[in-house]
């Protein structure tokens, strides 16, 4: 399956995605795995974020959607979380800041009456064909984006976390099978993943579980936007399912992990790519 060439600016849109992504808004159906529960989610305004607020909604949570500046996208989440009758909180802001971490937290804490579930999801990612073309300031960036706010949100969190509450990172593919141009964004991924598996450890004798998803290609507005037209048309096609993923198939599984379902399931790492293994 092949996609029309597209590009976009960073941090992309969803609405100027050709196809549109799907998000489950159409075909996700709850069953109350988490009635009464408070999520927090960065990345919530579009692709695996989205996607996972929506279930999470339909699931019975409320839902603090933590994005950087993309209005529409967010207004867009959060309009399909209130339709399954949940609670929705719009959080803007730049998650490499860490007192904005601090913040997120306190306020979903202040204004949803807890913290149940902390999904760490934001991530920053450009392709450089050379090394000398990663800037030190894009460097310390994709840091402070993808792995540092994932400390300071699970430390700003832990207060807050009940036995029975998750912790989940999104790893992905590259964790472990590293794309040479992605180099920053893959080694962020490949720390999240032994983060994960660290916090698991830490945090079991508190009853509070931690696990990382790994998703292959997935078709999200980080694509067109870092990407190069060439690569964005054949996004995914060397899967061995030949295509991308789309941000609704990774939602059932962020939904096992912060529900009972996945009680037992700590410090794993999910792998939903399409056919390509990891270690």
């Amino acid at each position: 399956m092949s996609f029309p060439e597209q590009q976009q600016q960073p941090p992309g849109s969803t609405d100027a995605m050709e196809p549109r992504p799907d998000h489950g808004e159409q075909s996700y159906r709850g069953s109350g795995k988490l009635e009464g529960k408070v999520a927090l989610i960065t990345g919530a305004d579009s692709g695996i974020g989205k996607a996972v607020a929506i279930a999470y909604a339909r699931e019975g949570a409320d839902v603090a959607i933590s994005y950087l500046s993309e209005q529409d996208d967010a207004e867009d989440t959060a309009k399909w979380v209130r339709e399954a009758g949940r609670k929705a909180l719009l959080l803007p802001g730049d998650v490499s800041d860490p007192q904005h971490c601090r913040d997120l937290v306190a306020t979903t804490v202040e204004e949803l009456g807890g913290l149940d579930i902390l999904v760490s999801n934001a991530a920053y990612q450009m392709d450089h064909p050379q090394l000398e073309e990663v800037t030190d300031e894009e460097w310390d960036h994709t840091i402070a984006t993808n792995l540092s706010a994932f400390f300071h949100l699970t430390k700003a969190a832990l207060p807050h976390l009940k036995p029975g509450a998750s912790i989940i990172g999104s790893s992905s593919v590259n964790s472990d099978m590293p794309s040479p141009t992605l180099l920053p964004y893959a080694a962020t991924k490949a720390a999240i993943a032994n983060m994960t598996a660290s916090l698991a450890q830490l945090l079991g004798e508190r009853g509070i579980r931690a696990n990382s998803v790994a998703p292959g290609p997935i078709w999200t507005p980080l694509i067109p936007a870092t990407m190069p037209e060439e690569k964005v048309s054949q996004f995914g096609s060397d899967t061995p399912l030949g295509r991308a993923g789309q941000p609704a198939e990774l939602a059932p599984v962020y939904v096992l992990l912060a529900s009972d379902d996945g009680s037992y399931v700590s410090g794993a790492r999910v792998a939903v790519t399409g056919g390509r293994p990891i270690l």
